[in-house]
């Protein structure tokens, strides 16, 4: 068994959780009042098997998803004491158990004990998401209508590659953002990769990683793309955009139910640590 979380931490062992859903029944992963979440889902879980929690067994997620978006290979943590995982007993293993309680669109994939330094969300090196447009020239599936966005009209792919190059890098990416209060709009973007899937309805697939995402940010970039796969937007529009760091006059979020958190990159075990040390602070525009 693993070392407790932290010394401050006693008698606490962390368990990573892999995990995939539809999202499209559900306000986003986190927990809110009056609405049904993922994570509540998760957490009611996770109270029948082990018992209450005051802190929610100080579960954190790798990608804080928004309402309707999906996820193929989600990760969070969580936090059980040995009294706790006494109650599991000899039965069934937690990834069965915990599949039993779940509703059929959230499904566990794997549950391990986390190594030292383990932190879901700080931890992280990267997320990547896949976003499918089915446009003018692509079968319209009516078997994937909850997870792509329909388009009546040809999208120009070669547009919004070029347009794409625009927004590599570290950028403040208050254009392309819902701003919260006290967080930085300010992420590097590393990768987005635009191509027609001709084995699957040819549809458009986008593929964005960033080490991390602002609100909105993924839906509000592939809305800017689909302007400039329109004719409607340049590469010089959308660099306009990104520079003026504002929402005022940006691109239209594209809906959720065409995105899908696709993986949660993670370093070696022995830099786990380290890198959640990093990613607690501030980004700026200064970073290497």
């Amino acid at each position: 068994m693993n070392q407790p979380v932290n010394p401050p931490v006693n008698g606490l062992f962390r368990y990573r959780v892999n995990f995939a859903y539809d999202g499209t029944a559900y306000w986003g992963f986190s927990k809110q009042r009056d609405f049904n979440t993922v994570q509540a889902e998760l957490l009611e879980a996770l109270t029948t098997v082990f018992g209450e929690s005051k802190n929610d067994f100080g579960m954190r997620v790798a990608g804080r998803t928004d309402a309707g978006v999906h996820a193929y290979d989600q990760v969070v943590h969580f936090d059980l004491s040995i009294e706790q995982i006494k109650r599991l007993g000899r039965s069934r293993g937690m990834v069965g158990k915990l599949n039993d309680l779940l509703p059929v669109d959230i499904r566990v994939h794997s549950v391990e004990e986390a190594p030292p330094g383990f932190d879901a969300r700080f931890s992280a090196t990267y997320r990547r998401y896949r976003y499918r447009i089915a446009d003018g020239l692509a079968q319209k599936n009516p078997l994937k209508q909850r997870y792509t966005h329909w388009i009546k009209h040809p999208l120009d792919v070669l547009q919004m590659q070029a347009a794409a190059l625009e927004l590599y890098g570290l950028h403040d990416f208050a254009s392309f953002c819902r701003p919260k209060l006290g967080a930085t709009t300010i992420r590097h973007l590393r990768e987005i990769t635009i191509q027609r899937n001709t084995q699957d309805d040819n549809v458009i697939e986008v593929e964005i990683q960033a080490d991390a995402f602002c609100h909105n940010m993924v839906r509000s970039i592939v809305g800017g793309l689909i302007t400039a796969g329109e004719g409607r937007a340049t590469p010089s529009d959308i660099s306009a955009t990104l520079a003026r760091k504002t929402r005022v006059g940006s691109y239209k979020v594209a809906p959720a139910r065409g995105l899908t958190l696709i993986k949660i990159g993670y370093p070696a075990d022995d830099q786990l640590a380290a890198q959640a040390e990093i990613a607690r602070n501030l980004r700026t525009l200064d970073e290497n």
